[in-house]
């Protein structure tokens, strides 16, 4: 046959799995596309709204960097970001797209409210919390294990499941506090007169053991992932369950684990944003972050440390979406267009890390 025959019927484009990249060039692809994520904004910025772009990235660069007070609010958002995203991490590596990490925050934190309003005059601080942390771990585990044991018996679709899981916390949530707050028109801060159930102030802020509980959590899913037995068998059957299987590795009992150790975490983090950030309960408490977090599957899933420094770029331009739209007087549809695009080259980048594209006439991988 003819090379000009075989020519015809070759793409003009084709897609491969790229081998061998560095940390060196995985860190010029991410700022290359920010950078260019930084020219399309200021394009939209510019076109759009009639504004200055560099005024526009100074708001967002003070907004979180012009004082220490500011820089902390950043710390403790992204630390909450952090959070989800280490908790969705081993099931997005096991190939379960586990998008129901919204309900199992607001089951979690529902579950730490109701034992915070009910029993804070009744349990010393200490067992307080403990109970807080344990019935919102235990419940944010319920969350995940229900999706995860329809899949590994009846191989139901794990997306939809766990996002229409989503809605039933939502709802769960919006009864409780109705219930919760009796007669008045809102629920408000929970135990304002005692402030039981409330983290403690540390160094001038009460998120602060937020921050380290994030920090101990990176490092101890880091080590699971990478060194342990169970963190082995996540990777395998990732790869292939089939494979899984013909070693010996029990599928069913890896997804179900896996899927109650991710939605543990959490409802872990629920309990965090209710007694170290928001101190109430209400449907908005997870505020999205249990979808934002989803980055994490495109930015390597926990494949190390520096994990954490991908939802950085992720989640400094959402936090700074309102501040945009309050000092312009945008609608915040704008200012979520302005962060979106940043997201957009972000994740986009992941795909130039892991795969390259060939053009027509290269037909051997090396070329």
């Amino acid at each position: 046959m003819s090379q000009t025959a075989t020519a015809a019927r070759e793409p003009l484009l084709r897609i491969a799995k790229r081998e061998g990249t560095t940390m060196p060039q995985k860190i010029a692809v991410r700022a290359i596309a920010i950078l260019l994520a930084l020219v399309v904004d200021a394009l939209f910025i510019f076109f759009v709204t009639g504004l200055n772009p560099l005024s526009v990235y100074g708001v967002m660069w003070s907004g979180t960097f012009a004082n220490m007070t500011r820089f902390s609010w950043m710390l403790r958002d992204l630390s909450t970001l952090l959070c989800v995203g280490i908790a969705l991490a081993p099931a997005f590596k096991m190939r379960f797209w586990n998008c129901g990490g919204e309900g199992q925050i607001l089951i979690g934190g529902l579950t730490a409210a109701l034992i915070m309003v009910y029993q804070g005059n009744n349990l010393p601080l200490p067992l307080l919390f403990a109970a807080m942390a344990l019935g919102s771990i235990a419940a944010g585990a319920l969350w995940g294990f229900i999706p995860a044991w329809f899949k590994s018996r009846w191989n139901t679709n794990e997306t939809l499941f766990t996002l229409m899981m989503n809605y039933v916390a939502t709802s769960i949530v919006a009864c409780m506090t109705n219930i919760m707050r009796g007669q008045a028109s809102s629920l408000g801060t929970l135990n304002k007169a005692t402030k039981a159930g409330w983290f403690p102030v540390i160094m001038g802020q009460r998120y602060t053991i937020n921050i380290i509980v994030v920090i101990v959590l990176t490092f101890v899913m880091y080590a699971y992932l990478r060194f342990s037995k169970q963190g082995y068998e996540i990777s395998v059957v990732g790869e292939s369950e089939n494979t899984a299987r013909y070693a010996g590795i029990n599928v069913r009992r890896v997804t179900v684990r896996t899927m109650l150790i991710s939605g543990a975490i959490c409802g872990l983090c629920g309990f965090l944003i209710v007694a170290g950030k928001d101190q109430t309960i209400s449907t908005a408490s997870a505020n999205g972050r249990g979808f934002t977090a989803h980055y994490c599957r495109m930015a390597g899933q926990v494949q190390h440390v520096l994990y954490g420094a991908h939802l950085v770029p992720a989640g400094f331009p959402r936090a700074r979406a309102s501040e945009i739209a309050s000092a312009y007087s945008l609608n915040e549809y704008a200012a979520d267009i302005i962060t979106g695009i940043i997201l957009f080259f972000i994740l986009g980048s992941e795909f130039f890390i892991n795969y390259r594209v060939i053009p027509r006439g290269a037909h051997k991988e090396g070329k």
